[in-house]
């Protein structure tokens, strides 16, 4: 009983649906194509109008002798041609002669019309002076302060002309009852693919067998395809498991890579030391000073990782406060100023008094510190390094840039991965673990914000990046 009553009530509103849409496709159409062969015709009457006007002459009132040589020389079948001053008056008539008997001419509609937007028509009227339906056109003509009006009979030729087609009111009909038949046919399909899932659906629920060659059960149709789409969805969770679990030992890989590294040096400069215990103090200090750089890069590293960690697995347990960004950005400029002056280095920072979100400290110092590092690195000496902000509504919407080298096109999209170096010799020569990009991405991220990079047109790397206001 449900069964059919799910697939009458679908099948019924659905046809309803369609039956509303037919017909008001057939009233559209009708009117659509009425109004087309109406704008035909009156298009038609307009040029004869223009033409009419373009035959006057340009000096003086002309004479009806004028307007009755044009209608003669231009002749139309059934056409009347009326001209009629600014005042209403009428100057000619092709059909009529009394014009003190025909009246003021301003109130007919496609008078008032012409004279208010150039033109005008006036569909099937009865005309007062002929007793005699027509179709009318009038035309405005400023320069000859003269109405032109042109006018065919209604008779049944235009009437036929007018008359909508009918073709696609049968196509319509056939189109419905073509329809019924698909609907039915589909609703008998639904109702039996509707009761073989309840069945599946039981069977479930009684803890029965599930083996997925049950789907052979289901046709070809939407519901064997839901079907179908729940074991795909199942398979690509566990392939995505499993790539998560590449991606673990790719990232343990990488690490264990860039931890050995200082530590490899850390352990070869102390074997040197202990294995020659008369080496010089002079050599001794130089090692030692080596040891100390490679254990400052082994800190920043863990130190980053850490960080990443934190962003990643607790986000939403970090402390958010009142950031003063223009003050950080200012402290952070007074930090690595000797870097910039030894680099011969400007730092343009644009950012006016007051820029404040609610936020981490820390994460937040992270982004513009790293992104400073990263350019100091990087950039080229002599180069300018330039911040600027501009107040999107809820957010703040940074723009980090220098004019340095920049970086080749292929590389942009991975600058934010982990350990990913453009230039691998020269990102360790210079310091860097290989995480600071990655560290401002998800910092950005954690604060609503996005991040991404480009390369200047005039030369060097260009970041923008947002930062949600938050409640301050």
């Amino acid at each position: 009983m449900r069964k059919s009553t799910v697939g009458a009530r679908l099948y019924i509103e659905v046809l309803a649906v369609f039956t509303i849409f037919a017909v008001s496709f057939i009233i559209f159409q009708h009117a659509r194509e009425r109004e087309y062969k109406v704008g035909m015709i009156n298009l038609k009457l307009q040029d004869y109008n223009i033409g009419l006007a373009e035959a006057l002459p340009y000096i003086g009132e002309p004479t009806e002798e004028t307007f009755a040589d044009y209608v003669k020389s231009h002749k139309v079948q059934g056409i009347r041609v009326t001209i009629i001053r600014k005042d209403g008056s009428i100057l000619y008539d092709s059909m009529y002669k009394d014009y003190m008997q025909m009246g003021n001419h301003l109130k007919r509609k496609e008078v008032k019309e012409a004279l208010k937007h150039g033109s005008g028509y006036d569909i099937n009227r009865v005309s007062s002076t002929l007793n005699h339906t027509y179709f009318y056109s009038a035309t405005y003509f400023p320069e000859h302060k003269l109405i032109i009006r042109s006018a065919l009979p209604y008779d049944n030729s235009l009437s036929k002309t007018l008359k909508a087609d009918q073709h696609y009111m049968w196509f319509a009909l056939a189109a419905m009852l073509i329809l019924i038949y698909i609907l039915y046919r589909f609703m008998s399909r639904l109702s039996d693919n509707i009761n073989k899932l309840r069945i599946f659906a039981s069977r479930a629920d009684h803890n029965e067998s599930l083996d997925t060659e049950d789907l052979v059960d289901f046709p070809g149709d939407e519901l064997g395809e839901i079907a179908e789409r729940i074991i795909k969805i199942y398979k690509r969770l566990q392939k995505t498991k499993e790539e998560q679990n590449i991606l673990k030992r790719q990232l343990t890989q990488n690490i264990a890579h860039e931890l050995k590294t200082p530590v490899a040096s850390i352990q070869g400069y102390l074997e040197t030391i202990l294995e020659n215990p008369h080496i010089n103090e002079e050599t001794k200090e130089q090692f030692l000073q080596r040891c100390y750089a490679q254990s400052q890069r082994l800190a920043s590293l863990l130190q980053d990782i850490s960080t990443l960690n934190r962003i990643e697995d607790a986000s939403g347990l970090m402390d958010f406060e009142k950031v003063n960004i223009s003050t950080m950005v200012g402290n952070i400029m007074k930090e690595t100023a000797l870097q910039m002056s030894e680099r011969n280095m400007v730092f343009d920072n644009q950012l006016p008094e007051g820029i404040e979100v609610n936020g981490n400290q820390s994460l937040l110092y992270s982004v513009f510190r790293n992104l400073t590092d990263n350019a100091i690195a990087y950039a080229g000496e002599g180069t300018t390094v330039t911040l600027s902000v501009k107040d999107d509504t809820d957010c703040w919407h940074f723009t980090f840039k220098d004019n340095g080298v920049g970086v080749p096109h292929e590389h942009l999209p991975r600058l934010f991965e982990r350990f990913y170096r453009v230039d691998k010799g020269r990102s360790r020569k210079m310091g860097g673990t290989g995480l600071g990009l990655a560290i401002v991405k998800n910092a950005v991220i954690c604060h609503g914000g996005s991040i991404s990079v480009r390369n200047n047109a005039s030369g060097g790397l260009c970041f923008e990046f947002d930062i949600k206001k938050g409640k301050i």
